[in-house]
Order: C-alpha cells, then structure tokens, then sequence
C-alpha cells in the first residue's frame, strides 16, 4: 500500500535545520583530529661570517620534542654545542617531498577558535623566508606542521640573534636551537595550547593578523643606512614582491599589486637600535611605508612574557603571514656567505631566477621616499622614459640601403648629440654627482691636491657637454637635499662610503652608474653589488685605473683601505663618465641581471 504524502509542517522543517547543522557542527569540530605525526624547532639571529661547512659547528640533530615550553628567557645566552655532528644535507635520508604551492586561494584570516591551522612555507631562501600561520610562546617560534620534513633546515632560517664575530666559539653561539624554533605536530600543538571541545572552550591562541615582518638580528647592523635600507629593506622587498609574483607597470611604477606589510617587529633590536645617525633608516621607512607599525625588542619581551607563566594553562600568539628574516641565517647560503656577503643577495637572486620580479620592483619604495621628499613627478619618470625612448629607437630597422651605424649618426645628426642616442637623456638631464668625503677628517676620503683636481676636471667636463655636476657635502645638505640631488643623478662617484647609498634613490636609466674610489689594491661588495642589482654599472677607480665587470677585483682591505691618503687620477674618472654617457660600456652584468 502505497502512503500518501502529507505536506511538510513547520516542525518537519525546524528538525531537518537542526539535524543538518548538527552534522555540521560535528563534521566541523571533529575532522581535524586525524592521525598525523612529527614535529620541529626554531631560532634567530645575524651572522657575518660562512664556514665552509656549517655543519662541522653545528652539534646534535634537534629533537622535535627537545624544548622546554616553560624555559625563562635568558639574554644573548650562547648555545652548548652537543655531542654528535648533523649530517651533511646531501647524507641525509629524507622521503621525497611535494614542491612548495604557489599563492593561491589564502584566507583572508585564519580560524584558530577552535582549529590550529597548519604552518606552511610560501617561500624560502637562506635568511629570508614567508611563513603562513607562525606561533610563538614563551620566545620560541613553533611550525606546526605534519610534514616537518618540507620546511628547510632551522639553521637557513633563523639563529639565536647574537651578535656576529668570526670566531668559532660565535658562530657555534649563533646557531639556533628548540628553544629559538621548533616544530610541533597539530596534535602536540592542540595538546599545548588547544581549549577543551567538550566544554566549548575556545583554543588558548591570539592571533596577531595581518602581515609582519620579523627581523631576528640585533642592532649591530640595523643602525646602518646601507646595512638597514640597501641590505635589509631591499631584500625584504624583494622577496616579498617576489612571493606574490607582484607587477610594476611603467606607466604606474609608484604602485604594486603586493600585500601591504602591516607591522615590522625587531625582535632584538631596541627603538634606537635599527635608527641610524643621520637619520635615514627611520626616514625611509615611514615615508615609503606610513601605515607601517613598528615594535622593538620591549615589545617583542612582552608577548615572550605574557605568555611564560608556568602557572597557567600554555598560550601562544598565531602570526597570520610572516616575512621572517635572519642575517646570520643569510651568510649560510652561497651567494652571500661566499661570494658577496650581502644579505638581500639571496632575497633578490632567489626571486630574480624564479622570474618574480619585474623590472621596476624597486621603484614603488624609491617613488614612495621621494614623494614624501617634494620631488615632482617628471624627475621621477626619468628612468622610465629614459628606457622608453632607448628601447623605442633599438626596435627601429634600418631603412633599406642604410645600416645601423648610418642610422644612428643620422639620428644623431638630428638631434644635436649622441647622449640621447645612447641614455635616452637629453643634455639637460646629465647630471653628475660626487660625494666628498673630505670634511670627515678622520676615515676616507682623497688626497687633497687630488680631491681639487678631480673637482677642476669634472667642472671641465660638464661646462663641455652642457651637463650637470653637484659637489655634495651631505652633511652640510638636509636629507630633502640629498634626495633632490640622488633623484637626478645620472652618475654617482666618491670614496667607497655610506653616502653611496643614495644610490637606491637615483632613475635606472641605460646609463646610470656607480663610480667607486678606493686606496689602489682595495674593494669591497656593499656598492658594488647593489648597483648591479638594481640594474647599473659600477667602477672600481684605482688611482688611474678602471676596474668593472667582468673584471672586479676580489675583495680586500690593504693597509690605507679607511684612510686620508687615497689618490686618484682626475682624466681616468672623465675617461669613464664620459665613455659610459656615450654608451660604450652597455650594462652587461653578472647573469639574471637586468640588460641595459
């Protein structure tokens, strides 16, 4: 007997409702709690110095379980070294592992009520790496994760945040532990810090959302202009554009389509630790990023503290994305602990071959600071438009009958000069910029008969070409000064110093170069790299030689490196400027560098 169907009343309908969001409500609270394994540890500091395998000071494999949760912080506390060496990472047996996801789909803010969301890496490379829901507690930074074995070695992401000498009592004191950083499974995590879900407790978690960077380096660098802005800053926004795959267009190259930082924690640096002298640092940071919220070492104390009370049940604080960077970690990678010693080398390079980076990465920072400084936007387009006129006139073929030389000193003919034909500038907009060092009578600087000499020479020079020459004394200058001047400048030149800098601020034109002095026989990486970096030639001058790649000298710091006496042959700098103005040393650079 078939029955018949009666309608549906409003308590048929109030009971499905409630029958399907108990489901829900189960499927929801009870799924996570799946078997999984493992767990990890980690730590952070700034290095200098790149043993030749990192390994032979290393000590014990790190237990997943080997920390203690409840451990009292101790200030710069050096770290024994264990019994039994790590092996080599080519020796170790690990199982093959999935690659790295790319950026997809992120949730806008993690549900940790009553989940723990899993750790995972957005990208890594040594001393840089971006994490997405990070933990910390009691000072010790948790992955929590049932696949340790994807995440990098603790020792290429973080250190125990010492300062950094050479010596192999510092570099074993430098090397992290489980109590720096540490992996957890989701259970031993929920075991920790999870609520109790028969009583609807919500987990002993706050979450810290947004987007941080966390600098694990004390101020023994930090409160260097070049060390801060041109390692720290650069590399950090590099790898961060990097991990999103952002575009800079040229027809908006103020703009990126990168996540905004939101805040910026100096977990061992203190407010005066990360300011410079002159005053750039703090400068740079709030004019190309004004929403930026900035802690230091007292309020990074304060989470460490809040939540190390033994006498009460644990808690942690989740970070929602984290830039997390280290300086010691950095010299553990092979472009900056053996070739150049700079640490936004392996931010920029990483990126750089994955094809992350666009061209005009940088500009977004560099618009951003001189912008704030009053500059207008025609002297800040001179970059863009210069590449633009440039490109333009190489995709022109030759009339038929006329080769490419013929057409050039046609187009030259036309215009008057063969400046524009090379740099994509006209005459007006040459400009040369040398920053003396001679009112610092205490470390570098030239020879005074040089120094007058070489002033004489450029004066010549620029009176003959219609250019442009300012003779900087910065700290003389305000900073509004300084940056109206590195703006404009076509070429920078001076003694190997901090005022070379200001190149971060100069256009990228075709032509753009850096001419560094030292004593003959001296060289160093600071400048020398970040020009080629950002896409420009650099000069090493000794005396009345010319040094640039692909043939720099190696590193070194004779006898008269930081001294008064440095010499220099006025006719050998013109010689480079203006050879370089009329495009015979085009920018052919290291590989993976920009083509000019």
């Amino acid at each position: 007997m078939v029955g018949l169907t009666r309608p549906r009343t409003f308590r048929d309908v109030a009971l499905i409702f409630l029958g399907a969001a108990g489901m829900h409500f189960t499927t929801s609270f009870l799924g996570p709690f799946t078997e999984q394994t493992s767990s990890i540890v980690v730590q952070t500091q700034v290095d200098s110095d790149f043993p030749s395998n990192v390994n032979a000071v290393h000590g014990n494999p790190i237990s997943p379980h080997d920390h203690d949760p409840f451990r009292r912080p101790v200030d710069n506390a050096p770290v024994q070294p264990d019994a039994a060496p790590v092996p080599a990472p080519h020796q170790r047996q690990e199982p093959p592992e999935e690659p790295i996801k790319p950026v997809v789909d992120v949730p806008a803010v993690a549900d940790i009520a009553y989940k723990i969301p899993e750790t995972t890496l957005l990208s890594h490379a040594p001393g840089w790496t971006v994490f997405r829901n990070l933990y910390m507690s009691n000072g010790t930074v948790y992955i929590v994760t049932s696949r340790p074995k994807s995440f990098p070695d603790i020792l290429y992401m973080t250190s125990t945040g010492l300062k950094a000498d050479s010596t192999p009592e510092n570099i074993q004191a430098r090397l992290p532990t489980s109590q720096d950083m540490s992996f957890l499974t989701p259970e031993e995590a929920r075991d920790l810090w999870g609520g109790d879900l028969d009583k609807m407790e919500k987990n002993r978690i706050w979450s810290v959302s947004g987007n941080t960077a966390i600098i694990n380096e004390p101020s023994q660098f930090l409160d260097h202009y070049y060390h801060f802005v041109a390692e720290w800053l650069f590399g950090a926004w590099a790898f961060w554009q990097g991990t999103f795959n952002a575009v800079v267009k040229p027809e908006s190259a103020a703009v990126s389509d990168v996540p905004p930082l939101h805040r910026l924690i100096f977990a061992n640096a203190d407010a005066n630790g990360w300011r410079d002298r002159p005053g750039f640092n703090s400068y740079v940071l709030r004019s190309a990023f004004p929403a930026l919220d900035v802690e230091v070492e007292d309020d990074w104390d304060d989470r460490i503290l809040a939540t190390s009370n033994p006498d009460h049940p644990r808690r942690a604080w989740h970070f929602d994305t984290v830039l997390f960077t280290d300086r010691s970690a950095a010299f553990k990678g092979a472009l900056c602990g053996s070739q150049n010693q700079r640490i936004a080398s392996e931010a920029t390079e990483h990126m750089r071959k994955a094809g992350n980076l666009t061209k005009l990465w940088w500009e977004p920072v560099r618009r951003g600071v001189l912008r704030f400084a009053g500059i207008d936007e025609r002297t800040l387009d001179l970059g863009v438009k210069a590449d633009a006129v440039v490109a333009g006139r190489n995709k022109l073929k030759p009339l038929a009958g006329i080769d490419r030389q013929q057409q050039q000193q046609q187009q030259q003919q036309q215009q008057g000069s063969s400046t524009k034909v090379a740099s994509g500038l006209s005459d007006k907009d040459i400009v040369i910029t040398y920053i003396s060092r001679q009112s610092s009578r205490a470390s570098r600087h030239l020879l005074e008969e040089d120094h007058a000499a070489l002033v004489a020479t450029l004066e010549e020079m620029v009176k003959k070409h219609g250019w442009e020459l300012n003779v900087v004394e910065a700290e003389k200058l305000s900073k509004e000064q300084q940056l109206a001047i590195a703006a404009r400048t076509t070429i920078m030149l001076g003694v190997h110093g901090n005022g070379l800098t200001h190149l971060l601020m100069m256009p990228v034109t075709p032509v753009s170069s850096v001419i560094e002095i030292f004593i003959p026989g001296g060289f160093a990486h600071d400048y020398h790299w970040t020009s080629q970096a950002l896409g420009m030639r650099h000069f090493a001058i000794w005396n009345d030689t010319a040094r640039t790649y692909p043939n720099e000298p190696p590193v070194d710091y004779p006898e008269g490196f930081q001294g008064t006496q440095i010499p220099v042959y006025p006719p050998a700098v013109v010689q480079v400027i203006e050879d370089r103005i009329a495009g015979l040393h085009p920018f052919d650079g290291p590989p993976d560098h920009y083509d000019h």
